[in-house]
């Protein structure tokens, strides 16, 4: 009786995990996009100039790291939705891709979490001075970009790990050997 019922509980249990794998897969582009529009956005004229998103090359990135983030998390999440036997290549495919992705917006974040912080602080050393006294809306919009750029980083740190479960759950354990059977070249010196 127990085994006619495994079959429809690995059933049940696998479109659950895909079902939740495709909304983790949704997760970053939605945020990835709200990151993105509040960068562009954020523009903000002063009695000193004008500053927008596009005058700081870090943020550039941010924009450009989120866009390519949500275009995969939507390619991925219907290839995700697609129930197909998953193949070695597939799990190898979504396996470097969802690590690619990782460190692409993790390093977008650390940028921009540099320039927001040299913007509130700014270095006296270098004679960099605070510019979110002038600015502080840009900052405040930068700084809210910055921190759903590391949500969407957990969002692929988590991506990553369910991706390398199934990949390295493909392959068998290694074999233990003794030492008994290996013979060792010596030197003489």
């Amino acid at each position: 009786m127990k085994k006619d019922t495994a079959p429809a509980d690995d059933a049940t249990h696998s479109t659950v995990y895909r079902t939740w794998e495709i909304l983790l897969r949704l997760l970053p582009m939605t945020l990835s996009v709200a990151a993105m529009v509040i960068m562009l956005k954020d523009s903000q004229t002063s009695d000193y100039g004008s500053l927008t998103y596009s005058d700081v090359g870090a943020f550039r990135y941010l924009v450009h790291a989120s866009g390519v983030c949500a275009g995969y998390s939507l390619l991925s999440a219907v290839a995700a939705a697609v129930p197909r036997p998953s193949s070695l290549s597939t799990a190898w495919t979504f396996f470097i891709l969802d690590q690619l992705l990782t460190y692409v917006v993790l390093a977008a974040g650390a940028i921009s979490t540099e320039l927001v912080y040299l913007a509130y602080k700014g270095d006296a050393s270098i004679t960099w001075s605070q510019a979110c006294g002038s600015f502080g809306d840009f900052c405040r919009k930068a700084t809210t970009a910055t921190a759903i750029t590391f949500v969407v980083t957990l969002c692929y740190a988590g991506l990553s790990l369910i991706s390398s479960y199934r990949l390295f759950s493909k392959y068998d354990a290694p074999v233990a050997c003794s030492n008994k059977e290996i013979d060792y070249s010596t030197f003489q010196s």
